[in-house]
């Protein structure tokens, strides 16, 4: 059987009623192509309907590469569930992915990306789904929102609290996948797959196993073919046996905006004064603050937002490989990329796939995570993966919910206050005016990390603002550091109102941090 086959013949396999599992990470290693001829086949003839789509990480973006919004129409996608979705700024239009989620047109879920992959491996053993401690006290809980994003999605669990061997778990029963569409570089005429110009491998193995062990039919999107006997085994990252056709799309991205970059996919080093610095401003100070709690030799991971800074201001301070960065998508070593490039790395040691790298970090084995907040509430539960007002400026959990499970110290950075004009001068920081609203909040509206279970298993937990450091503590939110020219009862007692108290003997933090200069961090 000839296995390089138009995008159209190929999308023509899916049968109505199909789980479709999809291999991607916003735009990077993104089968677009292929998601485009399936919604152009319902477009035409209706089919396939009714299908269910499993995304581990985002499909797609808001910048040009649909995704997973080229499924989004009613009567072909009937339940999607992902670990997170296209997200943007409120200056664009809301993906129609996110249309469908909020007007209840699909039943949707949130399921965090780590786990998504460990339902890949339970599925393709035949074992009888997974049993996790992740996500226990946060929304995956079915005790909350059980994963569910809508009306729809609450409807049709897909979550159980149970009891085994004396504790509580969750159990996520199988979902079974019975067409897989994956990406890589190059593919012979066999259907061998390599990843020589991609930014990671993502779980394209994984999930092509899955199906294969389902009966199922795999779907490769390659940007070249090339002759049997021409691929070095070593680099075959997916075997022929497991791919059933390959589509070629030539033209398809290496990541958002960025057709081929050969320092992301590792094929060249980057010399480190390359790298742009992080612009001087109170982001920047608060990421300084945060890289404070590393120590040389020290494996850290790293999420989106101002935590994604910190290997800047290492690269400023003349440590650019004092840190080992381990990212999501695989990435492990070098320096995490910023912008719509997150999610690769320039100058890394290694890629590994991702279910291996989220059983890393679902077992803790790293020494620091880095991440952001959208809210705090008094009892030390973060939100990052609801918004109710804008859904679609959230990309929902993605790995974050596996990464802080067990995480032995955690550092959240974020603003006090939402819209503060605050003012960053030579020895201190002037608020001068005040916020629309506290990120520190009574209930957090999703609770994506529980507070209460840190405590429980006596995880290390701060929180980075440009006005003071936060301990979570058994007598709640406690500010431990303070920023020089912030007054602790006018700028964080009573805008916090009263939900963050202050140590009495809460120190100040350096004036170095302030600094348009190295700030001269030792490691």
């Amino acid at each position: 059987m000839k296995k390089v086959v138009p995008a159209a013949e190929a999308a023509r396999q899916i049968p109505d009623g199909a789980v479709l599992s999809v291999s991607s990470s916003s735009t990077l290693g993104c089968p677009d192509a292929m998601l485009k001829a399936i919604g152009e086949r319902f477009t035409t003839e209706g089919h396939p309907r009714n299908i269910t789509s499993l995304h581990p990480i985002a499909a797609g973006d808001v910048y040009g590469v649909k995704g997973m919004d080229h499924l989004a129409k009613d009567g072909l996608l009937a339940r999607v569930l992902a670990g997170s979705y296209p997200s943007g700024p409120s200056s664009v239009e809301m993906p129609e992915i996110w249309k469908m989620i909020v007007e209840d047109r699909v039943a949707a879920y949130n399921v965090p990306s780590g786990i998504m992959f460990d339902m890949h491996r339970e599925a393709a053993a035949h074992r009888p789904g997974v049993l996790t401690k992740v996500g226990l006290e946060t929304f995956v809980d079915p005790n909350l929102q059980g994963c569910a994003m809508n009306d729809k999605g609450a409807a049709a669990p897909i979550v159980n609290r149970v009891a085994f061997n004396g504790e509580t778990w969750l159990h996520f029963p199988n979902v079974i996948p019975n067409v897989a569409i994956i990406r890589a570089t190059t593919a012979d005429e066999r259907g061998n797959l390599t990843y020589e110009h991609e930014g990671a491998y993502l779980g394209g193995l994984e999930q092509a196993i899955c199906v294969r062990n389902n009966g199922g039919v795999v779907i490769a999107q390659v940007k070249r073919v090339t002759a049997n006997g021409s691929l070095r085994p070593h680099d075959v990252r997916v075997p022929g046996h497991l791919v059933d056709y390959v589509v070629v799309d030539a033209d398809q991205k290496q990541t958002t905006e960025t057709a081929y970059d050969p320092a992301i996919s590792g094929e060249i080093m980057r010399p480190w004064d390359s790298f742009s610095l992080a612009n001087h401003g109170i982001e920047k100070v608060i990421a300084r603050r945060a890289a404070m709690e590393l120590r040389r030799g020290m494996t850290a991971n790293l999420g989106f937002g101002i935590s994604a800074m910190v290997p800047r201001v290492l690269l400023e301070e003349g440590h650019p490989d004092a840190v080992t960065w381990a990212i999501e998508q695989g990435a492990v070593g070098g320096v995490p990329l910023t912008g719509f490039a997150f999610g690769c790395a320039s100058n890394a040691d290694a890629f590994v796939p991702s279910p291996q790298q989220f059983i890393y970090f679902q077992g803790a084995g790293f020494d620091m995570s880095f991440l952001s907040f959208l809210e705090v509430d008094v009892e030390g539960n973060v939100n990052v993966s609801k918004l109710g007002k804008k859904p679609y400026l959230t990309a929902g959990c993605g790995g974050f919910v596996d990464i802080t499970a067990r995480a032995k110290n955690i550092v959240f950075s974020g603003w006090f206050e939402a819209g503060a004009k605050v003012k960053l001068l030579d020895d201190k920081i002037e608020i001068a005016e005040p916020g629309k609203f506290t990120k520190m909040v009574d209930e957090v509206e999703h609770v994506t990390f529980s507070g209460k279970r840190a405590r429980e298993q006596g995880q290390n937990v701060l929180y980075v603002t440009e006005r003071c450091v936060i301990a979570l503590t058994g007598n709640g939110l406690v500010a431990t550091e303070i920023m020089p020219g912030v007054d602790p009862a006018e700028h964080i007692v009573g805008p916090s109102q009263g939900r963050v108290q202050v140590a009495e003997n809460a120190k100040i933090m350096p004036k170095a941090l302030l600094a348009d200069a190295p700030m001269g961090l030792a490691l």
